[in-house]
């Protein structure tokens, strides 16, 4: 999360990844969904995959670029629900989270930590988001439920042209499923599972589209989940202190009063509800779980977190959009407009990050030992609101174009605090404090002990314009071009007893501007083989907004007032292909990604302050890699999808040096280094088999591997100081299964995630933050059996 004081001190499934995979009316997981009628599908596609990358609907097989798409039957058959489901789905996407809703998206290795986003997330044609680090906006990325998603298109690679900024990695786009025009249909399930060395969670949703009259429809969807906890407290003596709850639902309303024109109006709501934090306290050396109670000596065993004030990270979304659809003949002419917000409030305690502050400040008598702590409220809030225009030609086998424009204004406000606790029973202590600094010695009483408020604003204009020149029946050309202005604000308040005892001053008020003018572009040669394979490349350029840093009081001259866009060109190939039954595909692309100028975090020692972490600009850094998706189906019901990744992401150029308190400057990261979070391998491997029952029943068996190779962690030069060595992540693979049988209307099934109970990790925090020297380290969720009901009309 974004540091302002001191206060930081211190595929295999994308089973529909190529058109051969993309028959969905026959796969296992579409032929038992529910016994509703099948969606209408547009004239000529033959049930085939659409996607809407290039803001128009096509052919996957038609769009000259990378694409993961993983359909809702699909998501709904591997139960997966969040993201840490979906990136075991996708090639070359990896998540670093530490807790539900405070995730980051890393794709094609392109990540150097920070605060600002390198991949963007839409939902259907609206970015949800901050656009800047000033907002946390990396580390909050959309965390949605996949209840009635129709799919989720992932766009490999910079998406400047059509998208903007932020998505220098790619894109995530989540397509949800648009009522239905004269169609009565419902589903609802609930399901139970359990999961090893904690509790028994549950979940409930329904979906129902009604219409009303011949020309309005409405489609409504709500879920509740409680995923249980596997972490103990101690400190608190609370077992499997980690569970999480989710809830939300959306609510969608077409109007269609003729073949020329629709509106459809759509809001969402989620809330996410994680109780504790989901990480263990681990070894610094071997991460894996401590064996004794940091507070009492005492042993422990399985995953334990120490924490003696409760915690909690708490997030919600909302969202609301309008698409307008006018064909005026010429021309079709689409208005997007978005609102939404994003909330998140997380509390930790922090005492032995401080190293004794609460003691020595608040402790009995001034100097009690472990009679007081310090505890750390990290709240932020986005509200974003978004306006595109567009006016597309119509279909057309020699030129095809789209010109549009874009307006965006994002208002984000961090609120952090340091206050006191009573050790033991974790009481909030008063943090008044009356010190002798005001004018010749007078006192002052401060009421905060350190309260930090950064307040930002971000306004960006684009124009964008993308066409394809149909060269004949084999041969397109594509190409665009976006011009982007964007201007920052911000404002930074820091007040609290702190300060004055740091040798500063409270209150202290900073405030900061920046604006840049960006020019993206792409070019995207495609070629059909036959009917069944095409061979495309594309070249690409994004960006990433620079933008005001925030600045501590008492920061010398070298601490950066401002950080710069980074910018990174994609060189990218690939093929599709397919037999002409479709019983074999393959998706294959190889890419060469060279980034520039790469935001990185920086830390500077601050008189009276200690460490303090902004944002700063490095050199260079590279990746590149092939992604393979093959789909096989040899017999009728049995499908096998396989996809490997090959990712080789580096720095360049040394980072630059930072000052952590050694006397010299000294570089996180050294040239040759692996960008964090970014494995070399990771492979899934699936495999599906449904058949006919006796009385028209259908039975389904199912399973998948997934292996992760071992992976980098954040660039950390305490860690590399104290233990000569970068910090990385073991490799892991995780096994599932799933059975069962569909009785219509009813499904029943049984399923079991990470049947090998592997211990692989998906974060680890910064060196010396945890009490008794452990560190963070965050798991994915141990062994978990559980079973569903469906019922659908």
């Amino acid at each position: 999360m974004k540091p302002t004081t001191a206060l930081f001190c211190g595929a295999a499934l994308t089973a529909l990844a190529s058109p051969a995979a993309a028959q969905q009316a026959s796969s296992a997981s579409d032929t038992a969904a529910t016994s509703s009628p099948p969606k209408p599908q547009p004239t000529g596609y033959d049930n085939e995959i659409i996607v809407t990358a290039q803001k128009r609907s096509q052919l996957l097989m038609d769009v000259p670029q990378s694409i993961s798409v993983v359909g809702g039957d699909r998501l709904d058959q591997q139960q997966a629900t969040s993201f840490a489901d979906y990136a075991d789905l996708v090639p070359g996407l990896t998540l670093q989270q530490t807790n539900p809703g405070k995730s980051r998206i890393v794709l094609r290795g392109i990540n150097t930590g920070g605060s600002s986003p390198t991949v963007s997330v839409y939902v259907d044609d609206v970015p949800y988001g901050a656009s800047t680090g000033q907002s946390n906006g990396a580390v909050l990325a959309g965390d949605f439920d996949s209840l009635d998603i129709e799919r989720i298109e992932v766009l490999k690679g910079p998406q400047g042209t059509l998208y903007g900024a932020n998505s220098l990695g790619g894109l995530v786009k989540f397509v949800t499923t648009p009522p239905q025009l004269g169609i009565v249909e419902g589903k609802a399930k609930a399901g139970i599972e359990a999961v090893k060395g904690g509790d028994i969670g549950w979940s409930a949703s329904g979906v129902l589209n009604v219409p009303l009259g011949e020309k309005v429809a409405v489609r409504a969807a709500g879920f509740y989940r409680n995923t249980p906890g596997f972490i103990d407290t101690v400190g608190l003596a609370e077992d499997d202190a980690n569970s999480v709850k989710s809830y939300g639902g959306r609510v969608s309303v077409l109007f269609k009063p003729s073949d020329t024109l629709s509106l459809r109006l759509n809001a969402m709501a989620q809330n996410i509800r994680a109780d504790s934090q989901q990480s263990y306290d681990a070894d610094p050396v071997t991460l894996k779980p401590v064996s004794t109670n940091p507070y009492t000596g005492e042993p422990v065993d399985g995953y334990t977190r120490g924490a003696r004030y409760r915690e909690y990270g708490n997030t919600d979304y909302r969202l609301y959009s309008g698409v307008l659809d006018w064909d005026l003949g010429f021309a079709t002419l689409s208005s997007v407009t978005g609102y939404s917000r994003l909330k998140s409030n997380d509390l930790q305690d922090i005492s032995d990050q401080l190293g004794g502050l609460g003691d020595a400040i608040y402790g009995s008598g001034g100097a009690g030992p472990e009679s007081a702590g310090i505890y750390y409220p990290n709240q932020a809030d986005q509200k974003k609101f978004t306006q595109e225009l567009r006016l597309a030609s119509p279909a057309s086998d020699t030129f095809e174009w789209l010109v549009g424009a874009y307006y965006t204004k994002e208002k984000g406000r961090i609120f952090q605090q340091y206050l006191p606790f009573a050790i033991p029973g974790g009481t909030p202590i008063d943090p008044t404090l009356t010190l002798p600094v005001g004018p010749d010695g007078g006192d002052v009483t401060f009421p905060d002990f350190l309260m930090a408020k950064l307040d930002s604003e971000y306004r960006e204009y684009a124009g964008f314009a993308n066409a394809t020149l149909h060269l004949g029946d084999r041969f397109d050309l594509t190409g665009g071009v976006r011009y982007s202005h964007n201007k920052q604000d911000t404002s930074q308040f820091l007040q609290g007893s702190l300060l004055p005892l740091g040798g500063g001053t409270s209150p202290d008020l900073q405030t900061g501007s920046s604006d840049e003018d960006v020019f993206t572009w792409s070019v995207s040669p495609l070629f059909r083989i036959s009917d069944h394979a095409s061979i495309y490349a594309r070249v690409a350029k994004g960006y990433r907004p620079g933008g005001p840093n925030v600045v501590p009081p008492g920061a010398g001259a070298d601490f950066p007032r401002q950080f710069n866009a980074d910018t990174l060109i994609s060189y990218e190939a690939g093929v599709r292909a397919e037999t002409a039954d479709r019983s074999f595909a393959i998706d294959a692309s190889v890419f060469y990604l060279d980034w520039k100028d790469i935001q990185v975090s920086v830390t500077y020692q601050v008189p009276g302050l200690g460490a303090f972490t902004g944002d700063g600009n490095g050199r260079k850094a590279k990746s590149q890699g092939a992604e393979v998706t093959a789909t096989l189906r040899p017999v009728s019901g049995f499908d096998v999808i396989a996809s490997i990744a090959y990712t080789d992401a580096k720095l360049t150029d040394d980072l630059p040096g930072i000052d952590i308190g050694t006397g010299s400057l000294v570089p996180p990261g050294y040239d040759g280094d692996r960008l964090p979070y970014a494995p070399e391998w990771s492979a899934t491997i699936s495999a599906d088999y449904q058949w006919t029952l006796s009385g028209g029943a259908e039975a389904f068996v199912g399973g998948n591997v997934h292996l992760m190779s071992d992976q980098a962690t954040d660039f950390d030069p305490t860690y590399r100081m104290v233990l000569g060595r970068r910090q990385s992540i073991d490799g892991y693979a995780t096994v599932g299964l799933r059975a069962g049988v569909d009785i219509d209307p009813f499904r029943v099934t049984l399923f079991a995630h990470n049947l090998t109970n592997s211990g692989g990790l998906v974060n680890v925090g910064a060196y010396g933050a945890r009490p008794g020297g452990a560190i963070d380290a965050t798991p994915i969720r141990p062994r978990t059996f559980g079973a569903k009901v469906e019922w659908g009309f």
